[in-house]
């Protein structure tokens, strides 16, 4: 009885103290939108002579936040993420804006964003500067590769006296579990297609090494990514591609001095210094002050895109539809797909007259197979209708390309990871662990042979194992006759360039994965054209929730393990383990999904 008063009491204090810090959180919203909003009413007027500031610090997202709300307390102390399609916006609006004088790039930091999205915004900055004649001049402490890629698109690069340049080429490294599984007697059982080779993923659970095929794939991939940073160095110093590898493989840069002698940079100087220039380039006063326009301020200045004549007589709507993240079945939520919620926007799409074509935009490693098919069905029925173009982002590849291969036209970009047209799935064994570390045994009775066939307890038996890879090979089969009809290729040449193998959106074009080398803005004309729409609108897609909406969901999921660690302490990792063990069940059924999470430095 007294444990139970206890836990009673436990449990009124926490509820008790949960309510207290939400009354906290109310209050403090409250406070944090004010000064927002306050702080945006006075943002919106953008004064003759301004600098378009692009610092590129934040997390970059394909489809950026409603609003650009930093809020600042407790679970939500988290930055808003930056959108590319802001960005792109912000610059194409910049062009033929009085207002702005030019841009400075601020790269002090990392750029949290993929190979393709860095490639994109570097794009937009060259054709910033020759359709606007403005400057755009960047700077920084210390170039990492990434930062001074985007660099090379100013008219000039300058470093910090005594900054650095981190100049050494790409690499790419996994951590293999093998040994940790074998030491918990955990047996990963990994089932891929007969022929998916490359299908790498469960690897890292069963190999304490990369394959041979893995190798192989990897090393064409940063390859091509690499001669992509190549081609942007030498555009800009005019060093050719022997003698940037020359460069990198001796290690040349070890100073600012190095990275000017070698012409990487056009100067070395200090920020003030810097602007003194920007002043010069712009012809401002040298004796004021430069007025900076943050991009979230900027992008109040701007709403919809639009082409033409919204009103003419043929007019109507372009929409851009976005799917970044992980594919499971079920409602999307920030940061991935849901089979159920991107299957009714893409119908809606299609049931819309007034949207004449659509442009749909894939950044996805892929996921559940049988999501993918869903979401599949509903891009080929709108596709029948209406043009459908794929925009490939950062990666479109095993799901994410399932889901792309029925559309009517493909871009990606050269540096896009794509392909990987295989599957697999995965059971864990956990017999031992369980019998062996924790004493933990399992019986039990089934009316059929097969009924407890996708248990965790023991391992698969060797029809079990078969009936499996039979699955997976069926499911293989029909991957490769959705990207056969799709991209009107033979089974045989889809297998050829299937089998799991990843490609950047160079080496896809050539097998025929891919229509055209391009980014987001490429597709969007292309869909006008296809559609004979010259004058438009804009759209995007889906529907974004509103900042209070998100925040009463937040308020169920990352509020509420905040508030058990503020409470619990270390016993809130319990919660965690819990997020983790809900992930990993969200990847039952045979997996259409990337064969590796590649990180490239």
């Amino acid at each position: 009885m007294g444990q139970f008063f206890k836990f009673m009491f436990a449990s009124m204090l926490g509820t008790l103290l949960i309510g207290v810090v939400l009354i906290l959180l109310f209050f403090a919203m409250i406070a944090g939108l004010s000064a927002s909003f306050s702080r945006g009413d006075r943002q919106t007027t953008i004064k003759d002579g301004s600098v378009l500031h692009l610092t590129l610090d934040k997390e970059i997202v394909d489809r950026g936040s409603k609003e650009d709300i930093d809020f600042d307390f407790g679970p939500f102390s988290e930055q808003t993420k930056t959108g590319l399609n802001t960005i792109l916006a912000a610059l194409e609006t910049a062009k033929t804006d009085d207002r702005i004088e030019g841009v400075f790039l601020d790269l002090g930091f990392t750029i949290p964003a993929g190979f393709t999205t860095l490639r994109e915004i570097r794009e937009k900055i060259i054709e910033f500067r020759k359709e606007s004649g403005k400057p755009v001049v960047a700077w920084a402490e210390l170039y990492t590769q990434g930062t001074y890629y985007v660099a090379t698109a100013a008219d000039a690069i300058y470093l910090q006296p005594k900054g650095d340049l981190d100049y050494r080429g790409l690499h790419s490294e996994y951590m293999f579990l093998k040994g940790m599984f074998e030491k918990l007697d955990i047996d990963v059982q990994f089932i891929r297609g007969s022929n998916n080779k490359f299908k790498s993923f469960g690897e890292i659970y069963t190999q304490d090494h990369m394959s041979d095929s893995n190798r192989v794939q990897i090393d064409a991939l940063l390859k091509g990514l690499w001669a992509d940073h190549l081609a942007a160095v030498s555009g800009k110093t005019g060093l050719d591609a022997a003698r940037l590898n020359l460069i990198v493989d001796s290690l040349m840069v070890r100073n600012d001095e190095d990275a000017l002698e070698l012409k990487l940079i056009d100067g070395i100087k200090y920020r003030d210094e810097v602007l003194a220039e920007l002043r010069t380039r712009m012809g401002l006063d040298e004796k004021k002050d430069i007025k900076f326009v943050e991009l979230g301020k900027y992008r109040k200045t701007f709403k919809t895109r639009t082409h033409g004549d919204t009103k003419a007589d043929g007019a109507g709507k372009l929409a851009i539809i976005y799917a970044e993240g992980g594919i499971s079945s079920g409602e999307s939520e920030e940061g991935s797909i849901g089979s159920t919620s991107l299957s009714e926007t893409i119908r809606k799409a299609r049931e819309d007259s007034t949207i004449k074509a659509i442009v749909f935009r894939v950044n996805s490693p892929g996921g559940s197979g049988l999501a993918s098919e869903v979401i599949w069905r509903e891009v080929k029925l709108a596709s029948e209708v209406k043009p459908v173009v794929v925009s490939m982002g950062d990666v479109a590849a095993s799901g994410g390309y399932y889901i792309s291969c029925p559309a009517t036209k493909i871009y990606a970009e050269p540096t896009t990871i794509t392909g990987s047209i295989g599957v697999f799935g995965i059971i864990p064994n956990m017999q031992g662990f369980f019998n062996n570390k924790l004493g933990i045994t399992f019986d039990g009775t089934k009316t059929h042979r097969y009924a407890d066939m996708m248990t965790t307890s023991r391992a698969l038996t060797a029809q079990e194992k078969r009936i499996i890879q039979g699955y997976v090979d069926e499911f293989y089969e029909g991957f490769v006759a959705r990207v056969s009809e799709g991209r009107k290729l033979t089974k045989e040449q889809v297998d050829a360039v299937g089998q799991g193998r990843v490609w950047t959106g160079v080496d896809a074009k050539e097998r025929g994965l891919v229509d055209e080398l391009g980014g987001l803005e490429d597709a969007v004309k292309a869909a006008a054209e296809l559609a004979n729409l010259t004058n438009y609108r804009e759209v995007e897609l889906p529907a974004q929730k509103d900042f209070f909406q998100k925040l009463m969901e937040d308020l169920s999921g990352d509020a509420r393990a905040w508030a058990a660690t503020e409470l619990l302490g270390d016993d809130a990792q319990l919660l965690e383990q819990y997020k983790h063990l809900r992930d990993v069940k969200q990847h039952t059924g045979i997996q259409a999904r990337m064969p590796f999470d590649l990180v490239v430095r």
